[in-house]
């Protein structure tokens, strides 16, 4: 329930639009890194836009509860300042993560990944007319509108799960300032973003707890660097979480950023980072695609645990 600064939290909202927020990327947990590259390659069609290697966990947990050794893979179908695009966490040591209910899918438009998934006998369903379904490793859905892939972001949505729709859709629209596009009563879901032309996010009500095992992502924003503070000050305000208070990220070589992590009333995370350094972190890696290849190529933890007649642990 908002307080009574209510008034003023929606002011907030309505000057959130206009001041330039954006979607950026949804965090994934992966395993299996050989073959996860391999879907978002082959059967997607993204392309690899920068590869970062980091020896100890990041200090706002971007790649989970882990210390050590680490990767980030941004991974989409052009650059970070017009697409929504997958971050993919590879943690050295961790052979398994247990999914939960939490993430439901991603939603892009385009015929020819379902094309590349029939061509690469990669398990694919219709589910309804015109709309597929297909796994990432790791049990991840994404669904495939059979539909030209457009020459602007092909990423339509990204669905989570909610225990409370109304109580989710205050804290959404009126705290974080999304717009509400579509609200579907009867399958209890309502569609919202910051603006017309960047991909949406989805609540679905499941009508029962939120379930995010050690699977779970984080779905990312933009924002300018000066809201950071009165984000943050907002849902200290309104009792919210928080759960990386306004800090600095240091990525080797590259711009340092300023972010504020939050949690929505399910437990989802959710990164605010300032937009003027993040966009000079994340230009396009012309060596993106060999950084990574060499990154796989250099990865013996599997062999290890094998020569060892030991199982990788699991998260």
């Amino acid at each position: 329930m908002l307080t009574s600064s209510g008034s003023a939290d929606r002011l907030l909202s309505q000057l959130a639009v206009m001041g330039g927020r954006r979607a950026l990327h949804y965090v994934l947990k992966v395993a299996d890194r050989p073959q996860t590259i391999r879907f978002f390659r082959d059967v997607l069609g993204m392309k690899v836009l920068r590869h970062e290697e980091f020896e100890e966990g990041c200090k706002a947990t971007c790649n989970g509860p882990y210390d050590g050794k680490w990767s980030k893979t941004m991974i989409g179908y052009g650059s970070e300042d017009s697409h929504f695009v997958v971050e993919l966490t590879y943690n050295y040591g961790v052979g398994e993560y247990c999914l939960g209910n939490d993430f439901l899918g991603l939603t892009l438009q385009s015929s020819q990944a379902i094309v590349n998934a029939k061509k690469t006998n990669w398990p694919i369903s219709e589910v309804s007319p015109g709309l597929f379904q297909t796994e990432a490793p790791g049990g991840y859905k994404f669904f495939l509108e059979d539909k030209t892939q457009p020459n602007t972001d092909p990423v339509q949505k990204v669905t989570v799960a909610v225990s409370n729709l109304q109580k989710s859709t205050a804290y959404w629209s009126d705290l974080l300032g999304l717009k509400v596009y579509y609200e579907d009563k009867a399958k209890k879901s309502i569609l919202l973003g910051y603006a017309d032309n960047q991909s949406k996010l989805e609540l679905q009500d499941i009508g029962g707890p939120v379930d995010h095992a050690t699977a779970f992502g984080r779905i990312a924003f933009a924002c300018p660097k000066d809201e950071l503070p009165s984000i943050e000050a907002t849902m200290k305000r309104e009792n919210q979480k928080i759960l990386t208070p306004l800090v600095s990220l240091d990525t080797p070589g590259k711009a340092t950023v300023q972010v504020v992590i939050l949690a929505d009333p399910d437990g989802h995370e959710i990164c605010f980072v300032g937009d003027e350094a993040f966009r000079e972190l994340s230009h396009i890696d012309a060596n993106a695609d060999q950084l990574l290849n060499d990154a796989v190529s250099a990865d013996k933890s599997d062999e290890w645990f094998a020569k060892h007649k030991r199982q990788k642990p699991s998260a």
